[in-house]
C-alpha cells in the first residue's frame, strides 16, 4: 500500500509570493522601471540576501538586505502608516556625507533637543537620486536593537547576551514632501552609519518570486 502511495504523492505546492511581506531569503523582486526610481533601481532585479530584524520599545521591523546584479546592495523595510510604503535605504560614505553636507550643519543633528535642518550642497556620484534639497530631523537617539535573525521566525530575546542584539541610538530627518530622508545609527562602539533613505508605493515592485 505504502508503495503505491509514493507513486502518487503529491508533488509538493510551489510557494507564491503575493505580498511583500512574505519575502524571505533567496527571494527575488523586480523594481518598476518608473523615472521615480534612481537610475541604478529602474527596472532592476535584487535578490533577498540576508533578512534581520530591528527592535524598538512599540515594535519590531524586518529588514530585507536586497543585491543586485549591479552589486548594489539596499536595505528594505515597511513603513506602515494609514499606507503602507516600500523604505529603501542606501548606506553611504563617509566622503559622500562630506560632498552632500557642511559637516558643521550635519554635527547639530546630535545635538539636544534634536531639531536640526540640513541643506543639500551637492549630490555625489552614488547619491544622485536619492538626496533631497532640504531635511529637518524628525527623531533624536531613539534607542533600537539590531537582530541578525528574522523575528518571524525566531523570537527575539530580551535578555543579554548573544541573542540580545546590538545596540544603537537612531537619528532620522525627512524632506518636506516625506518621500526622502536619512536615517543615522549610532552604535555603542563609537561607529556611525548613515543612510539614504527613499519612500515609494508598494507597486514599484512589479514582480515577486521565490528563490531557488
Amino acid at each position: 500500500m505504502s508503495f503505491f502511495k509514493n507513486i502518487f504523492k503529491k508533488p509538493a505546492q510551489e510557494r507564491k509570493l503575493n505580498n511583500v511581506e512574505a519575502l524571505t531569503l533567496g527571494d527575488i523582486i523586480v523594481l518598476s522601471d518608473s523615472f521615480g526610481l534612481p537610475t541604478a533601481l529602474r527596472a532592476q532585479e535584487f535578490q533577498v540576501s540576508a533578512v534581520n530584524s530591528y527592535e524598538f520599545e512599540h515594535k519590531n521591523q524586518i529588514e530585507w538586505v536586497l543585491l543586485g546584479s549591479n552589486d548594489i546592495e539596499l536595505y528594505l523595510t515597511l513603513d506602515v502608516d494609514d499606507k503602507t510604503y516600500l523604505k529603501f535605504s542606501l548606506k553611504i560614505l563617509h566622503q559622500d556625507v562630506e560632498t552632500l553636507f557642511d559637516l558643521e550643519q550635519f554635527a547639530e543633528i546630535f545635538d539636544e533637543p534634536g531639531q536640526a535642518q540640513l541643506s543639500r550642497l551637492a549630490d555625489s556620484d552614488n547619491t544622485s537620486g536619492w538626496s533631497s534639497e532640504l531635511y529637518q530631523q524628525s527623531s533624536f537617539a531613539q534607542v533600537g536593537y539590531f537582530h541578525r535573525k528574522d523575528y518571524r521566525k525566531d523570537a527575539l530575546s530580551a535578555y543579554e547576551g548573544k541573542d540580545s542584539g546590538e545596540q544603537f541610538e537612531l537619528y532620522s530627518l525627512y524632506n518636506e514632501d516625506q518621500d526622502k530622508g536619512i536615517d543615522i545609527e549610532v552604535w555603542q562602539d563609537g561607529d556611525t552609519e548613515v543612510f539614504l533613505t527613499l519612500f515609494k508605493p508598494t507597486t514599484d515592485i512589479v514582480d515577486m518570486y521565490p528563490g531557488s
